[in-house]
């Protein structure tokens, strides 16, 4: 008989910072069921409310569907653990993760991801195309920042926030991609527009043929659209709901405790 495990009381977190727990450790689980995880590299974080912008991460060392509410690190800004933890962070995060909480106001989670696809895209000089639906959805709010190896170092900081200025799309060339957003389902929302994008562009280029060029006119409306739509329409809120409902359907609670899980796989 296993025996029963024995969660940290979530008592020692605030409501506020449990439900951003439990949402980030979600989008977790969701990245690893869509099959965009990168083994146990790669990363997501939410900046908690304060002035101090801590914020949560992964532990480094846990494939996605391991990260529970409860096994989260929180952080500061030059990466220190806050709280005890039988896992470091990945030092890799800090340079892009406090870069960007640190500077943007707007800004509360980031996801980087490098998938094959986006990877492909990071590689091109023209980037993204913004010539099919979901790639147009992207026009001028994609920023691009040149490689200079493998983010751990502090230095680079300045360099990429000038690269993203004050879009949510950051492609890091030859790498993969990091995007921003004000929560965690708008952020979803986002990525899953991005990978879907370079998807489609990896398959098109691969057909016989020219793509049918839009014209700035058409990308800007599109982009405009999609932005009202993930700002203001609710959309995120539902697609990150509805997602959820999917992966708890085929995979029973996301975690030990896991009280959504418990309820809709009973």
């Amino acid at each position: 008989m296993n025996e029963p495990v024995t969660l940290p009381v979530r008592g020692k977190w605030s409501e506020t910072e449990w439900k951003l727990r439990v949402q980030l450790a979600e989008f977790y689980h969701l990245v690893e069921y869509l099959g965009w995880s990168e083994m146990i590299f790669n990363h997501i974080s939410v900046r908690l409310p304060g002035p101090e912008r801590y914020y949560l991460v992964n532990p480094f060392g846990l494939f996605y569907d391991e990260v529970t509410p409860h096994n989260l690190l929180k952080v500061d800004m030059d990466g220190m653990l806050l709280e005890s933890s039988p896992h470091p962070a990945n030092p890799a995060a800090f340079s892009l993760h406090s870069a960007i909480h640190g500077a943007r106001e707007d800004i509360h989670c980031v996801a980087h991801t490098h998938t094959t696809a986006i990877s492909a895209i990071a590689l091109k000089v023209k980037g993204f195309a913004h010539d099919d639906f979901y790639g147009a959805q992207l026009f001028g709010d994609v920023a691009y920042h040149a490689f200079e190896g493998i983010t751990l170092f502090a230095d680079e900081k300045g360099r990429m926030l000038e690269s993203l200025g004050d879009r949510h799309v950051l492609v890091l060339c030859n790498h993969g991609i990091a995007v921003c957003e004000q929560d965690v389902p708008r952020t979803f929302m986002r990525l899953w527009v991005a990978q879907r994008a370079a998807e489609i562009q990896c398959r098109a280029d691969m057909l016989q043929g020219p793509n049918i060029i839009l014209s700035d006119g058409i990308r800007a409306r599109c982009s405009t659209l999609g932005r009202r739509l993930i700002e203001d329409s609710g959309f995120a809120a539902k697609l990150f709901s509805a997602s959820l409902r999917k992966v708890r359907r085929a995979t029973g609670p996301l975690w030990a405790g896991d009280e959504l899980g418990d309820a809709r796989t009973s």
